[in-house]
């Protein structure tokens, strides 16, 4: 069992995280792991976070499974199976940080055509949709980030902010149990990581009911700016990490 006052510090940035979470539908494993990183293994920190994930997003499916774009979300989901074998392939016989830093990057680009109104018109027909999943998979696979691909194509999208917050959750849910899978298959599903995990549940689950409240009652325009903010955070993050890892 981790200290006691790191343990308290790790839950409060777990808490906040899950607040993102809970109102966006994405971004409490860059937000967590960067975080948990700076107080514990980063071998430690990423199967707690993977459970954490998937716990949230059980939470929160049951009150959003009617919301969810399944027209679009399967494509994707089939996209991201072709891709995903890519990415590992690049992230084994390329050099990782120039990629990631370029894909951060493009994520800042595409967030800030967001802001300014670009968008689609109508959702796109399966063929695109499958080539955002796969491209999303290469993302995973490479760079262990393939959700904000995904989540500027829901953002971009006409499908609406509930629909788009609920495709995410169960996108999410999907990637993260193919993710644990494989690192369970390297024997990093440890003892250890299930402690861990246990103990951030209580402030996991009290930040996500939080979030997924505030999200009930969010002006849409509002909604979406909020996103946008906690996405552009996201790839400063990454390319950030990526700059000082060159």
């Amino acid at each position: 069992m981790p200290d006691l006052f790191p343990l308290l510090l790790a839950s409060g940035l777990v808490f906040l995280a899950a607040i993102v979470r809970g109102y966006s539908g994405f971004g409490f494993s860059l937000l967590a792991i960067t975080a948990l990183s700076l107080i514990y293994r980063p071998a430690e920190v990423i199967p707690a976070i993977f459970l954490l994930e998937i716990a949230a997003s059980l939470h929160l499916l049951p009150a959003i499974w009617r919301e969810v774009h399944w027209r679009s979300l399967l494509p994707l989901m089939a996209g991201a199976l072709i891709g995903t074998p890519f990415g590992v392939h690049a992230l084994a016989n390329l050099p990782e940080a120039p990629m990631t830093l370029a894909l951060a990057l493009f994520v800042l680009a595409a967030t800030a055509l967001l802001w300014r109104g670009v968008s689609l018109t109508r959702m796109p027909g399966t063929p695109a949709t499958v080539v955002v999943g796969a491209f999303t998979g290469v993302a995973n696979g490479a760079f262990g980030m393939g959700g904000p691909p995904v989540i500027l194509f829901y953002f971009a999208s006409p499908a609406g902010n509930a629909a788009g917050r609920a495709s995410l959750i169960a996108y999410f849910l999907f990637t993260d149990v193919v993710g644990l899978a494989f690192l369970a298959r390297e024997g990093l599903v440890t003892k250890g990581a299930g402690i861990m995990a246990l103990a951030f549940l209580p402030a996991l689950a009290l930040g996500v009911a939080f979030g997924a409240r505030r999200f009930r009652t969010a002006d849409p325009a509002r909604f979406r700016r909020i996103v946008l903010i906690v996405l552009a955070l996201l790839a400063v993050i990454t390319a950030a990490r990526s700059f000082f890892a060159l």
